[in-house]
C-alpha cells in the first residue's frame, strides 16, 4: 500500500506541512510473486526422457532358423550392410544401404514381408556394430525396429565373416 506521512508544522500564524517522500509498500506484490512462481513450478509437467525399451535374453539362447534370420552389420561411413540367411549362403545377398527411408528402413520392410510370405512367421534381426561404426548408427537401427515393429531383434558381436564382408564391399 501506498503511504505518505505528512505532520502540520506551525511557524507564526500559519501551518505549513512538511511534504515527504511518497513510500510504497511492496510487500503484498512480493507474496504474490511467490505464490504464482510456486504455483507454476508445481503445476508444470517436465518433459520426462525418451527411452526406447530393450530387452536382452537371459541365459542360453535357442537356435533361429537362417530362412528368418536378417542379419544387419554397421560399417563406416553411415552404411550399413545387410543379407538375409547365412552369410556363406544368404537367401537375400548383401547389400549395402544408409539409414534413409528408402535405405534400411525400406530393406527391412520388403524383408520382413519376404520372410512372412514364405514362413508364415516374423522375422529375427541380428544387428551386428563395427569397430569402425558410430553409437548413432545403432541408435538409427534400433530406432527402425521400432518404426518396423520389429518384435524380434538382437546386438551381437560381428565376426570375421561378416568384417571380411564389409572389407570387400568397402564399408568397413
Amino acid at each position: 500500500m501506498a503511504e505518505l506521512n505528512s505532520t502540520p508544522k506551525k511557524s507564526g500564524n500559519k501551518v505549513r506541512t512538511k511534504k515527504s517522500a511518497l513510500r510504497v509498500d511492496l510487500t503484498a506484490m512480493v507474496d504474490l510473486a511467490f505464490l504464482l512462481i510456486t504455483f507454476f513450478m508445481l503445476t508444470t509437467t517436465l518433459t520426462k526422457p525418451k527411452a526406447m525399451d530393450v530387452t536382452m535374453p537371459v541365459g542360453d539362447s535357442s537356435p533361429v532358423p537362417q530362412s528368418r534370420t536378417m542379419t544387419i552389420c554397421l560399417g563406416k561411413d553411415n552404411k550399413a550392410m545387410w543379407y538375409l540367411g547365412e552369410p556363406e549362403h544368404p537367401t537375400i545377398a548383401a547389400t549395402i544401404t544408409d539409414y534413409s527411408k528408402s535405405g534400411l528402413r525400406r530393406a527391412i520392410a520388403e524383408t520382413r514381408q519376404k520372410v512372412f510370405n514364405a514362413t508364415g512367421k516374423s522375422m529375427i534381426v541380428v544387428i551386428k556394430p563395427g569397430e569402425t561404426s558410430v553409437y548413432e548408427n545403432l541408435v538409427n537401427t534400433l530406432d527402425e525396429m521400432n518404426i518396423n515393429d520389429i518384435q524380434q531383434f538382437a546386438i551381437a558381436n560381428i565376426d570375421k565373416t561378416d568384417i571380411d564382408m564389409l572389407k570387400a564391399k568397402q564399408a568397413f
